[in-house]
């Protein structure tokens, strides 16, 4: 792996980026109007767009799953990427000790034995002059799963049609390391036609956003701030300003072994089980009868939803332990600790209400990640964005704002400043075998941040 500094990384090599007059493009002068450079610029992203394509296959071809070691080569390659496209690049080995035993830590649901932070900075030509971006985008992917669900291998990008659509298909493709290609794609066209912003871009690539936000917790508490931020999350180019949360949890359900010839003498757990089911379902229905308008565009704002069940150990024995692991939503604002008591309340009603499970109660274990809510409201950083998407596309569909019913490191820094999600791809395909992201959603993205990075930092 590469050498870690204290401050800035020099690594030779590098991303080979085509000059301005290899693309046809004129450089920006003195006297263009903000026409001229914004058509400019459109050019110089589109020219980008076979790069941003072969740069999306390589990402996707590292298998970036947390707590691999691949999500450590992961951070090492992109910071020789942003080093050569001209970044101040710090690249540092997380305390993990250190960062696990904090009372506000988010939680882990792998085992990682190293961990990096990256940030990269373009630094501002006259940052009195211009207001400062960061971009965080996470570059951890889930398992592929089952791999004859997929067309083909989930690590080698696949371009091909979907529905009459070019589409680039594989892990991480949406969700959501085409987000971050987009992004530092962005930078590089700008780059090409000589645009020198006044106030500084940051973009820092991060772990562990799926199982609980590591990355983005290490970078809030390291100070890493901004004026705004953008993460390029699969929002299908709409506006996310807020997320629900996500608490992980872990039931423990008890029976009573017996052999199977002789069941009722016994009490399945699995019997337990189906009958808590009901019970977890009104919960849920409770819990959405009246949510926040951001969150109304959702059949179920805040899903409680089990992932995983074991029970038993022996086809002929009644099981006397069932386990089941899920996810928990959590209402925009809500205390984490109030919904946690609602859960553990329904589970001690259910168990009052069991005769057996008066005497061996039903308990509930936190663990794994745990999302709260967050949410920014800044009318500033929505409209920028919104105007540089419909100068990026005006082609395109009435662009919405609406909250998302997962959690995201969005809520680590909304506290700080604010931020919003936009990015490429539909948050549908994340997760999903043949996971995809359409070549004209990348581009967009790509135009749309590009635009972004023009007007909020400004241009000199």
């Amino acid at each position: 792996m590469t050498e870690i500094n204290s401050g800035d990384i020099r690594i030779a090599g590098g991303v080979h980026r085509p000059a301005a007059d290899s693309l046809g493009i004129t450089l920006r002068t003195s006297d263009s109007t903000d026409a001229e450079i914004t058509a400019t610029v459109l050019t110089a992203v589109d020219a980008q767009l076979e790069n941003a394509i072969e740069f999306l296959g390589h990402l996707v071809a590292i298998p970036s799953m947390g707590g691999t070691e691949a999500e450590a080569e992961i951070q090492h390659v992109l910071a020789e990427i942003l080093h050569s496209d001209g970044f101040d690049v710090d690249l540092w080995a997380m305390d993990l000790d250190e960062l696990t035993s904090q009372p506000d830590f988010p939680g882990m649901e792998v085992d990682r034995r190293e961990a990096f932070g990256l940030v990269a900075t373009l630094p501002g030509n006259a940052p009195e002059l211009g207001l400062s971006l960061l971009v965080d985008g996470h570059v951890d992917v889930v398992p592929p799963g089952d791999r004859s669900a997929w067309t083909s291998d989930p690590f080698t990008l696949r371009r091909d049609q979907r529905n009459g659509v070019e589409a680039l298909f594989g892990r991480g493709s949406c969700d959501m390391k085409g987000g971050l290609v987009a992004s530092i794609m962005a930078a590089r066209a700008l780059s090409s036609v000589g645009v020198k912003l006044a106030g500084d871009l940051l973009i820092a690539p991060v772990i562990g956003e799926e199982d609980g936000g590591l990355g983005t917790y290490e970078l809030m508490r390291r100070g890493i701030v901004a004026d705004a931020c953008v993460i390029p999350e699969p929002t299908d180019l709409d506006i996310i300003p807020a997320n629900g949360g996500a608490l992980t949890f872990r039931l423990r359900i008890p029976g009573q072994a017996t052999h199977a010839s002789r069941r009722t003498e016994g009490v399945s757990a699995i019997e337990k089980f189906t009958a808590l089911l009901p019970v977890l379902e009104a919960l849920e229905t409770r819990r959405n009868v009246d949510v926040d308008p951001l969150m109304s565009r959702w059949p179920i704002a805040y899903p409680l939803s089990i992932g995983t069940v074991q029970a038993g150990d022996w086809a002929s024995t009644v099981p006397d332990l069932l386990i089941a692991e899920g996810r928990y939503g959590v209402a925009l604002g809500e205390d984490p600790m109030s919904a946690r008591i609602e859960l553990e309340n329904a589970i001690a009603e259910a168990n009052s209400a069991d005769t057996f499970l008066q005497s061996h109660p039903i308990t509930v274990e936190w663990w794994g990640g745990q999302f709260s809510s967050g949410r920014s409201q800044d009318d500033h950083l929505i409209d920028l964005t919104r105007r540089a998407h419909y100068a990026a596309a005006p082609q395109r569909r009435h662009q919405q704002v609406y909250g998302a019913p997962y959690g995201s490191d969005l809520r680590f820094i909304s506290p700080k400043m604010p931020v919003l999600q936009y990015g490429p791809g539909d948050a549908s395909a994340a997760h999903a075998p043949d996971e995809f992201i359409e070549v004209e959603s990348l581009l967009t993205s790509m135009r749309t941040m590009a635009l972004m990075y023009l007007e909020h930092c400004h241009i000199l």
